[in-house]
């Protein structure tokens, strides 16, 4: 049912629709625009010209692709991922759509592999959050979690909070994200990886 496949209606509304009014999507862009480089060497993935709050099973920016780490349990649904504006910023982020599967991760296939990857992320009152790195054969590299909930606004005229993690390990497939209950939203907006030259 479409009800299971986007987040709460109460979170959407309190927090992602106030921004997403009036939107329209646009094109993903190229490869070679995907991968610009900050002076730190890493590879820089945000997603501002995402199609905002269209649901669907995986995304391709650059070298990464993105989807949920498995199916979903509770219903025969095909499982989504999905982008919401970051409240009172320009930027945008991706997350799991599926309001009643929240325990499944987001995956982050990364083609020719990395050494390190971090993301910035964001996330409703309540969110846990973690970062998992994996190579091929799906053996846990590294992982790095916040010690409690997502940081929050001190005023209402505040944006969300960001905060970062970060994985290291060789040759690192992919990663998952994920740690936000049923009816939340835990959202990565921007990805640094530093890719393996071979």
């Amino acid at each position: 049912m479409t009800s299971k496949l986007i987040i709460s209606a109460a979170v959407a509304m309190a927090i992602f629709l106030p921004m997403a009014m009036g939107e329209t999507p646009v094109t993903t862009s190229s490869t070679q625009a995907a991968r610009q480089k900050n002076a730190a060497g890493q590879i820089v993935v945000t997603f501002n010209d995402a199609p905002i709050g269209k649901a669907v099973p995986s995304y391709t920016k650059g070298d990464l692709t993105f989807s949920l780490a498995s199916p979903p349990q509770h219903t025969r649904a095909q499982g989504r991922i999905m982008f919401f504006p970051h409240l009172k910023t320009n930027r945008r982020g991706i997350l799991n759509a599926m309001a009643k599967e929240q325990d499944i991760p987001v995956k982050a296939q990364i083609a020719g592999e990395a050494s390190s990857v971090t993301l910035v992320l964001w996330g409703t009152i309540g969110c846990h959050a973690w970062l998992e790195a994996h190579d091929k054969d799906g053996k846990l590299l590294d992982r790095a979690a916040l010690p409690d909930v997502v940081p929050q606004r001190k005023s209402p005229s505040d944006p969300i909070p960001s905060f970062e993690l970060t994985v290291r390990g060789n040759d690192i497939a992919y990663i998952l994200f994920g740690g936000a209950p049923n009816g939340s939203a835990l959202v990565a907006d921007e990805v640094r990886y530093v890719p393996i030259t071979k």
